[in-house]
């Protein structure tokens, strides 16, 4: 049985219903008065975005207390920050699992294989699309686009890539995340980090991983390389 967790019902959300102890609280200010002096003096409401990456790297999803403590300190209202939060697909309505699983079903992945893996993830986990499993291990979204066509069919977990995806091998990385086993991304950190900590590396503090792993392939790299063999450039704007 699985369920689609909801603020205010019971289950995962229950922990972020009330306010934050004071120890969290304080932690959680010091990190945004940080993210908030990135921005120059009058401008502090663009570190919203970042801010909400923070909230929902304490609790898996943006919860009503970190909409709340985002607009105290932003000078915002609750409907200002819902807005945003709402509008951003990275934003979880709901607690998300402690290992994210996007599948892409956009054109390009879907031809190339994404609509079967999209099943046969669902039907091995028992979970439909923004639904979260009772044990809070995995939580699964159909994605519009991952960006990652030129390895496509792609999935995504907590944000980091996994290319070249089959039915089998999408069901097999999913098991061993069921199983508590390390699961290695195609490109980027040697271990995949779990949903909270890279929310904390999207709102802008690093983990120190960022030269972990492999970056760009050769697939992405493939068009830079034949313009190089053949002297391509851009063209030049002409001076007036």
């Amino acid at each position: 049985m699985t369920t689609q967790q909801i603020p205010g019902s019971t289950g995962q959300a229950g922990a972020s219903e009330g306010a934050y102890s004071p120890e969290t609280e304080a932690r959680l200010r010091a990190d945004i008065e940080q993210i908030k002096s990135r921005y120059p003096s009058g401008h502090e409401r663009s570190a919203l975005i970042p801010m909400l990456h923070l909230v929902q790297s304490e609790d898996g999803y943006v919860a009503p207390r970190g909409i709340a403590l985002c607009a105290e300190t932003l000078g915002l209202t609750l409907a200002e920050v819902s807005a945003v939060a709402t509008f951003y697909s990275q934003f979880r309505r709901h607690p998300a699992g402690e290992y994210h699983v996007g599948v892409c079903t956009n054109a390009l992945c879907a031809v190339m294989g994404g609509d079967e893996i999209w099943q046969a993830v669902a039907e091995h986990t028992g979970l439909g699309n923004d639904e979260t499993s009772e044990d809070g291990r995995i939580s699964l979204e159909r994605i519009e686009c991952n960006a990652a066509c030129d390895y496509a069919p792609v999935v995504m977990v907590n944000w980091e890539f996994f290319d070249n995806q089959t039915p089998a091998s999408a069901v097999d990385m999913v098991s061993r995340l069921e199983r508590g086993e390390d699961v290695a991304p195609t490109r980027g950190p040697e271990t995949l980090p779990t949903f909270r900590e890279n929310e904390r590396v999207l709102a802008g503090f690093e983990d120190g991983r960022a030269d972990e792993g492999m970056g760009a392939g050769e697939a992405s790299l493939l068009g830079l390389r034949i313009a190089r063999e053949n002297g391509w450039t851009a063209p030049k704007e002409e001076s007036k």
